[in-house]
C-alpha cells in the first residue's frame, strides 16, 4: 500500500484546545522560550508574543530568505511589537501581564528587574502570575551574568564530553539539544505550576529555569558511577557502556543502519542470525558484561555480515528474525519514509512564501483533548491593533504608535 502524501492542513481559527482561555505573555527571544510557549500555543493558549520592532531575533535565520525557524516555532501565536526600552511600552506589558496566567521571559537575570517588570512587581498586580524565567546559567550563583547560549551548557553540563568517539575531540549536538530540554522541561513545569494555581488554589510563583539544569539531569547516574568507581566516562562513539551490542554499521550499499540488543535474548538472537550462534559458548561474549568488554570484536563480527548486503536485504532480514534494527535516516529520506507518511508525523500547512511549509504537527495526540493549528506564525506587530486598541483605546493607542513605542 503506497504511503499517503503529507495531509495538507487547513487552519482552524475557531478550535478550543484545553488551555483556551489561558493568556501568555511571551518575552522571550531565540529557541527555548519560542519551543515552550509553542506546546501551550498547540493546546489552545493565546500566545501574546511581544517582540521589539525590528522583531525576535529567531527571524533572522532564514534560508533562502525564508525564517523556517521562525515559521515552525511560532505558528499559532500573536505577535505585539513593542518597544521596552520605553516606559509607555512596559507599561503595556504589565497591563497586559494583568489578564495573564503566564508570562515567559529569557533575559539575562536583573534585566527585568531592571524594567521594573520584577516577578514581585507583576505580582502584586497579578498574584496568581507564573513567570518563567529562562536563562543559561540560572537566576543566582556566580555564574548568572554569562552569556547563556546553548553550546555553552551543551560544553559544561559534561554532555559533550561524552559525545564522539574516544580518538578524537568531543562532539557538540547539530541541533538545539539545550534548548529543545528546556522548553520541554519547563513546558511540563509550568503545566504543575498551573494546576497549583486552578486546582488547589494556590498563587502564582516563579520559575528559574537555566539552561544547564535539564541537561545535566540527562547524564542520570554518571555522578554516581564516578563516586563508585572514580572513572570518567569515556567517549564510545555509538557504543554503549551498558549493553552490547549496540551500534551503527555501514551496508554493502554505502548506507547505515543502527542496531541494538539490549537483552540476553535478543544479543543471542543477533549472534544466531549472523551465523554464529556458537559464540553463546564464548566466554566473551556469553553475558552482557563480557560483551560490552569485547565490543570492538562483537562489532567487527556484526559489521562483516551487515557489510556484505545491501540496506534492503539487511533490514528485511533482520526484521524478519524480531531483530531490533533500523536505517539511519537524513532527512531527505524521512521525508518520504512510508511510516513517517502514514502517521501524518510530517505535514504541510498553508504559507505564503513557500505555499505548503513542511512540518511537524502537535506532539503528543491526545485522543480527548487534542491541540490543532489555528494559525500561521505572524508577522512583527501583526496583532498590534486587535490586542492594544482595546486595551489602551483608540486615542493612547495612535500617541503611541505615532511615538514610535508601538511599531
Amino acid at each position: 500500500m503506497p504511503a499517503k502524501r503529507p495531509a495538507q492542513k487547513s487552519f482552524t481559527p475557531d478550535a478550543r484546545g484545553p488551555l483556551n482561555g489561558v493568556r501568555v505573555v511571551d518575552l522571550s527571544r531565540l529557541v527555548a522560550g519560542n519551543i515552550l510557549t509553542l506546546q501551550l500555543a498547540d493546546f489552545g493558549a493565546e500566545v501574546i508574543k511581544i517582540e521589539p520592532p525590528e522583531g525576535d531575533t529567531l527571524r533572522s535565520w532564514k534560508v533562502k530568505g525564508v525564517e523556517t525557524a521562525w515559521k515552525v516555532y511560532s505558528r499559532n501565536k500573536k505577535s505585539v511589537a513593542l518597544d521596552l526600552r520605553s516606559d509607555a511600552g512596559r507599561a503595556i506589558v504589565r497591563e497586559l501581564a494583568k489578564s495573564a496566567a503566564i508570562l515567559v521571559e529569557s533575559f539575562r537575570p536583573g534585566v527585568l528587574e531592571d524594567m521594573q517588570l520584577a516577578p514581585d512587581e507583576l505580582h502584586k498586580i497579578n498574584p496568581k502570575l507564573i513567570v518563567v524565567r529562562i536563562s543559561g546559567w540560572g537566576q543566582d550563583g556566580r555564574y548568572r551574568h554569562k552569556p547563556g547560549f546553548g553550546t555553552l551548557i551543551e560544553g559544561y553540563s559534561g554532555f559533550a564530553s561524552m559525545n564522539g568517539f574516544g580518538d578524537r575531540e568531543p562532539v557538540l549536538p547539530p541541533m538545539y539539544l539545550a534548548d529543545c530540554m528546556a522548553a520541554l522541561n519547563g513546558y511540563g513545569a509550568v503545566m504543575v505550576a498551573l494546576r497549583e494555581v486552578e486546582i488547589n488554589g494556590g498563587q502564582g510563583q516563579v520559575m528559574d529555569l537555566p539552561l544547564f539544569d535539564p541537561l545535566y539531569s540527562m547524564l542520570g547516574p554518571q555522578a554516581a558511577n564516578y563516586k563508585l568507581t572514580g572513572e570518567v566516562k569515556i567517549r564510545t562513539g555509538s557504543r554503549s557502556t551498558n549493553a552490547a551490542p549496540r551500534n551503527v554499521y555501514q551496508t554493502k550499499d554505502g548506507s547505515w543502519v543502527c542496531l541494538s540488543a539490549s537483552t540476553q535474548g535478543m544479543a543471542l538472537r543477533v549472534l544466531a542470525k549472523i551465523g554464529r550462534a556458537d559464540l553463546v559458548e564464548d566466554p566473551r561474549f556469553s553475558t552482557n558484561i563480557e560483551r560490552v568488554k569485547n565490543g570492538l570484536e562483537l562489532d567487527r563480527l556484526i559489521g562483516e555480515f551487515i557489510g556484505a548486503r545491501d540496506l534492503a536485504e539487511n533490514l528485511k532480514y533482520f526484521d524478519e528474525a524480531g531483530v531490533t534494527i533500523g536505517p539511519v535516516y537524513d532527512i531527505s529520506q524521512i521525508v518520504q519514509d512510508d511510516y513517517v507518511l502514514e502517521r501524518e508525523a510530517l505535514i504541510e500547512i498553508p504559507d505564503e512564501q513557500m505555499g505548503e511549509l513542511p512540518t511537524h504537527p502537535v506532539v503528543p495526540r491526545m485522543s480527548g483533548s487534542p491541540g490543532a493549528l489555528k494559525s500561521s506564525a505572524p508577522k512583527i506587530g501583526e496583532h498590534n491593533e486587535a490586542l492594544l486598541k482595546p486595551l489602551l483605546g483608540q486615542a493612547e493607542y495612535a500617541k503611541l504608535k505615532q511615538a514610535g513605542v508601538i511599531k
